[in-house]
């Protein structure tokens, strides 16, 4: 690891732009090129609780998670929290979350809180000042978001997380099938994935990766949705479905191309399988198996 990445990933500022915010971006690139692109989510479904003896309640989802961080921590660059296993269990699972929120950005993981959040005015700016807002009980470095009520009702959000050098992630083409027929669907300037990804590059201000992604499925035929390579050119992409959804480390690059420098493989299964006393092996055998990505 280079001097100057070792100090952006140690740094959780970074490297300042000119307005004397840091760059999400520039921080991920770092992530990236020490780690590698394996994200680690965090999913502590019911029956992962109870396969590692675990209760199912907010405790069971606290120790979950914790040890998931423990494990990622120095291994991985990124992990992603799917904050539905948390919240579940009402305030109790959102205390949870918060500690594993802690812990993780405290480790000096890159946190993408995948929460899937989507409004218009007050309420979304409500949802990113949980989110993004630093010091906030809920604080990440990213967080997922969805543009189905108009990719314009997060121009404000975009704002905020380049403002406070955060990230945001947005569904353009995920891997469930029932999403397709909506996501490809064209209207007068190409298809609505399409249309995202312009919405999310209209607010890219600065050469590198930008801090604002996209969330397109590792087990889509992203050429159908109209998402070319040059569509999607420095966006940071966080790639679902690597594992025990079917696409394998070694497909990267056929997948992503010239973008596979800028991916974020999540994980969960195929790692969370593991149990607990398993979980660092696991990690490690998995991160071993993704190419190097040059970057561009």
């Amino acid at each position: 690891m280079s001097q100057d990445v070792a100090r952006i990933v140690r740094h959780p500022r970074g490297r300042a732009t000119v307005d004397g915010v840091v760059s999400f971006g520039d921080r991920l690139r770092a992530a990236l090129e020490a780690h590698g692109p394996l994200c680690v989510g965090i999913d502590p479904h019911e029956h992962l609780l109870r396969e590692w003896s675990l209760p199912v309640n907010a405790q069971g989802v606290r120790e979950f998670g914790l040890r998931v961080v423990a494990a990622a921590t120095g291994r991985v660059g990124v992990v992603k929290p799917q904050v539905a296993f948390f919240e579940r269990f009402g305030a109790a699972g959102f205390t949870a979350l918060e500690e594993v929120l802690r812990a993780a950005r405290d480790a000096e993981l890159i946190v993408i809180a995948d929460a899937k959040r989507g409004d218009i005015g007050s309420t979304m700016a409500g949802y990113a000042a949980a989110w993004l807002d630093e010091g906030s009980p809920l604080e990440a470095d990213a967080v997922t978001l969805s543009p189905y009520l108009g990719p314009d009702s997060l121009d404000e959000t975009f704002a905020y997380a380049r403002e406070r050098g955060k990230g945001v992630f947005v569904l353009a083409a995920t891997s469930n099938p029932e999403a397709g027929e909506l996501q490809r669907a064209v209207g007068a300037s190409g298809s609505v994935a399409a249309d995202v990804a312009r919405a999310v590059r209209a607010f890219a201000v600065a050469p590198g990766l930008h801090d604002l992604g996209l969330v397109i499925g590792a087990t889509v035929d992203r050429s159908t949705f109209g998402l070319s390579d040059d569509a999607l050119a420095d966006v940071p992409i966080l790639a679902p479905g690597f594992g025990a959804q079917g696409a394998e480390p070694a497909d990267l690059g056929r997948l992503f191309g010239a973008l596979a420098g800028n991916v974020v493989a999540s994980e969960s299964r195929s790692i969370l399988s593991a149990g607990p006393e398993g979980l660092a092996a696991r990690i490690e055998q998995r991160r071993a198996l993704y190419p190097e990505a040059r970057h561009g």
